[in-house]
């Protein structure tokens, strides 16, 4: 068993769609990226990364690749998903924490998950994402950007 731990972050900005685990948040603001920003789906293929050995997404999808720009962060997590299977490896567990002030995201946890587990090839009860707060402290309580976490353990 191989264990990994991931975060991002990205700044919330004007004119782009807020994307977090796959899933379109209605927000009058979105996540500025090279990707389409999904902090979620980025945190967690830094700690799939981590867990065998693989460096982080940076270098597997540098932002100085125009392939990679606007790319659906789902499309990426798939290809994460191939490089576990040649390396034997499957999802035991993954556990996400979004850090956000606003919008709410507990409405649209059941669909990130299903995303998440769909996009891995693994049951949804693998996959467990939280939301909080930061009550109103630091960069996320003051609706400058959204954070994640994630922690995995591989299987092989």
């Amino acid at each position: 068993m191989k264990v990994g731990i991931g975060y991002d972050v990205h700044a919330l900005v004007e004119n782009r769609f807020l994307i977090i685990g796959g899933v379109k948040i209605p927000y009058e603001k979105g996540l500025e990226g090279h990707s389409d920003a999904d902090v979620l789906i980025h945190a967690i293929m830094d700690s799939l990364l981590g867990a065998m050995g693989k460096g982080d997404i940076g270098c597997l999808f540098p932002d100085s690749d125009n392939k990679f720009k606007d790319i659906d962060s789902r499309i990426l997590l798939r290809k994460v998903n191939e490089l576990m299977k040649e390396n034997n490896y499957k999802v035991g567990n993954i556990d996400a924490v979004i850090i956000a002030q606003k919008p709410k995201m507990n409405v649209h946890i059941d669909n990130m998950k299903k995303n998440i587990a769909e996009d891995l090839g693994t049951d949804v009860k693998n996959i467990n994402i939280k939301a909080t707060t930061t009550e109103h402290l630091g960069f996320e309580g003051r609706g400058e950007g959204i954070a994640a976490q994630s922690i995995c353990l591989l299987e092989n």
